[in-house]
């Protein structure tokens, strides 16, 4: 089997099991995914030894195999996805405005930028509207004395699913 219909099957495992309840996805995922992936770490062992050191084609294949155990990472919990793309397009809009960033004249101007882009990305992937989000943030920021105050105010457990707080 080729590299894509190694992928394309994998792909299909997801289809697959996506509705799943988490566990039950990484329990699905171990059983039907990880001999595919077994397959393909090793086709890429065997097969990179022919392929040209200097040529990109033998560079991807030794990425991915350094990369193994953080391509593998997604089998060991039903909550994550196989690929990243989820969270490439909720960065597409800063990445394609990057010439904005030009405008953040000091690393800490920067590092504040970054820092508000995280949080209302995070509260968009966590179904929070980002205005409500950082809003209650803010109005509770101040009251925050321990660290499990400041967890409580984090996207996964701002618990507003729902809630508009003007």
């Amino acid at each position: 089997m080729s590299i894509l219909g190694r992928l394309r099957k994998l792909y299909a495992i997801e289809k697959r099991v996506e509705t799943l309840p988490p566990e039950e996805n990484t329990r699905q995922r171990q059983q039907l995914a990880q001999p595919v992936l077994d397959d393909l770490k090793a086709w890429l062992e065997k097969n990179s030894a022919r392929v040209p050191k200097n040529s990109l084609t033998y560079k991807a294949m030794q990425y991915t195999l350094n990369q193994w155990e953080l391509l593998t990472g997604y089998l060991a919990d039903g909550r994550l996805h196989i690929s990243n793309a989820l969270a490439e397009n909720a960065i597409r809009p800063f990445a394609v405005g990057r010439r904005n960033w030009l405008f953040a004249d000091t690393p800490r101007g920067a590092k504040a930028s970054a820092t508000v882009y995280s949080l209302i990305e995070t509260a968009k992937a966590n179904g929070l509207e980002p205005f409500a989000y950082l809003h209650h943030v803010l109005q509770h920021i101040g009251g925050a004395n321990t660290v499990e105050d400041i967890e409580a105010l984090l996207p996964w457990n701002a618990n507003l699913k729902g809630k508009q707080e003007g």
